[in-house]
């Protein structure tokens, strides 16, 4: 993935205002690969290289922080051998995003609950983030073993912690401090969600952070997404009126 400074100017559509951070639910990797007769698995490494394809166009028009939700809390339900090449997929791919972070300036994050993740993808997921810690690049973020709910449950027990502790005063507790206890403190919220493969819900992601986001719901699977369906997302996305609960001006 070679990833340049190329903006939508360069691309023929400068009228275009980007988001400065888009997030994405992958959807629908197991269904398109199904409709061609392939194992589920094989959709899988196939939005993987989707992965890589989107954060190159993401980067190339503009925008500087992309969240993809990769493997929820609630995917551990699926069958055992779906999960397993799932794991190994993940393995796989921390090694490819770190060549790929050192080549592009990429700075990655992952959110979610780590620990129940097996220990050598804790390791390769400490050593990427540290890796890329300090790159300017696009900011990605990869959602692992995240659910909504989980991150503000393990918030609120760091945040109590701290009240008992004295380290932090109830009564000074804001909006503000409540997303400084969560996995995505220092990262900006989302300016546009996406969901592939005409699912129309936010199944447990990032409930804080999305309060006004806008949401663009698109029938292609995620295997399918490429820099024109990208393109889409962001014109629906321009013919928003982001008003943030004032009146509008109209």
């Amino acid at each position: 993935m070679a990833v340049s400074g190329e903006s939508m100017a360069g691309n023929g559509r400068e009228d275009l205002k980007m988001p400065r951070h888009v997030a994405i639910i992958l959807d629908g990797n197991g269904r398109w690969a199904k409709a061609k007769g392939m194992p589920r698995n094989m959709g899988h490494v196939e939005g993987a290289k989707t992965v890589e394809v989107i954060c190159e166009e993401a980067y190339r028009m503009g925008i500087q922080y992309l969240t993809v939700y990769a493997f929820s809390t609630e995917n551990w339900t699926r069958p055992r051998d779906e999960v397993d090449a799932l794991m190994r997929l993940l393995r796989n791919y921390m090694k490819t995003c770190l060549k790929t972070a050192e080549k592009n300036r990429m700075c990655v994050r992952v959110l979610g609950e780590k620990s129940r993740l097996d220990e050598d993808i804790r390791t390769r997921i400490q050593e990427l983030e540290e890796a890329t810690k300090d790159n300017d690049g696009l900011h990605f973020q990869i959602a692992i073993n995240y659910g909504g709910r989980d991150e503000i449950v393990r918030a609120m027990r760091h945040m109590g912690q701290d009240i008992r502790s004295g380290v932090l005063d109830p009564g000074d507790i804001t909006e503000q401090t409540v997303g400084d206890y969560l996995d995505t403190h220092d990262i900006p919220e989302p300016d546009l969600l996406i969901r592939t493969c005409n699912e129309q819900r936010i199944s447990n992601f990032l409930l804080w952070q999305l309060a006004y986001t806008e949401f663009y719901f698109t029938p292609v699977a995620w295997p399918d997404f490429d820099r024109e369906e990208l393109v889409k997302a962001v014109e629906a996305y321009n013919h928003r009126d982001r008003r943030y609960g004032r009146v509008s001006e109209e």
